[in-house]
C-alpha cells in the first residue's frame, strides 16, 4: 500500500509539473492548441497548394511594412504578459538543461520559466520550414541582391547566392575542408556568442525588445551592431578573405 501511494504521489508531482503556467495556461492546454493549429495550418496549406489557390503573395517577400507591423504586434503581446524576447537567451537555457549549471553560476537558475521561449524557437524553426517548403516558388530566387553587391562578393572569390541563403564559399562541404573557412567560422562564431552574452542580448533582445521598451543600453548596443557590421563589411573581410 505504501508504495502505490508513494507512486502515486510520484505521478501527481509529474501531473502538476505538466500543469505549469505558460501565459496562463497549462503546458498541456498550450502544447494542444499548438498541435491544433499545426495540424490545421498545415493541411489547408497542402489544400491551397494542390488546388492552385495560394496567392503570389505569399511566395514573394513581405514589405516591411508588414512584417514590421506583425513584429510589433507580438512584442506588444509579450509585453503585456510581462515576457522578454530574445534568442540567444535560449542558448543559456539549452546550457542549462543539458546541466551547465554543474560547472557555473551563470547557468544555475530556473529554466523552466523559460519554456515559453523554447517554444518561440521551435515555432521559427517549423515556420521557416512551412515557409520554404509549402510558400516558396522553386522558380524565384529566395535571395535576391543587387548587381553590384554582387560584384563586389565575387571579387572576394564569394559566389553569388543563386536562391541559397548561403554561399558556398563559407559552407559547401569543399569549403569546409579549407583551414582558413573553419577558423573564419568558429572565431566567428565564438565573437557572436560571447558579444551576445556579454552585451546581455543579441539583435532580436536589444534591437526587437530592448528598443520597444525604449531602453537606452539597447539603442547603444544597436548603434554597436551597425558599427560592427560595417567596419567587417568595408574593411576586415576584405582584407581577410584577399
Amino acid at each position: 500500500m505504501t508504495r502505490i501511494l508513494a507512486d502515486l504521489r510520484g505521478f501527481q508531482n509529474q501531473y502538476n509539473k505538466l500543469h505549469s503556467d505558460i501565459f496562463g495556461l497549462s503546458l498541456i492546454r498550450v502544447i494542444l492548441i499548438a498541435l491544433c493549429i499545426m495540424f490545421t495550418a498545415f493541411h489547408l496549406l497542402l489544400f491551397l497548394q494542390q488546388n492552385k489557390i495560394i496567392m503570389d503573395i505569399f511566395y514573394g517577400t513581405w514589405p516591411w511594412y508588414v512584417s514590421g507591423f506583425l513584429i510589433g504586434s507580438v512584442m506588444l503581446l509579450l509585453i503585456y504578459f510581462g515576457k522578454t524576447f530574445g534568442m540567444s537567451s535560449n542558448l543559456r537555457t539549452m546550457c542549462t538543461i543539458l546541466g551547465a549549471g554543474k560547472t557555473s553560476d551563470f547557468f544555475r537558475f530556473d529554466w523552466k520559466a523559460q519554456r515559453w521561449n523554447l517554444a518561440v524557437v521551435l515555432g521559427a524553426m517549423l515556420g521557416g520550414f512551412i515557409a520554404v517548403t509549402y510558400l516558396s516558388d522553386p522558380t524565384v530566387p529566395t535571395v535576391v541582391l543587387n548587381p553590384t553587391t554582387v560584384t563586389e562578393v565575387q571579387q572576394m572569390h564569394i559566389d553569388a547566392p543563386d536562391g541559397k541563403l548561403m554561399p558556398d564559399a563559407l559552407s559547401s562541404a569543399e569549403a569546409l575542408k579549407s583551414p582558413k573557412v573553419l577558423a573564419i567560422l568558429l572565431i566567428g562564431g565564438l565573437l557572436v556568442g560571447f558579444g551576445t552574452r556579454y552585451a546581455g542580448g543579441c539583435t532580436s533582445g536589444h534591437a526587437i525588445t530592448g528598443l520597444s521598451n525604449l531602453q537606452l543600453p539597447s539603442l547603444i548596443a544597436v548603434i554597436g551592431f551597425f558599427i560592427g557590421g560595417l567596419l567587417m563589411s568595408w574593411i576586415l573581410l576584405p582584407l581577410i578573405l584577399k
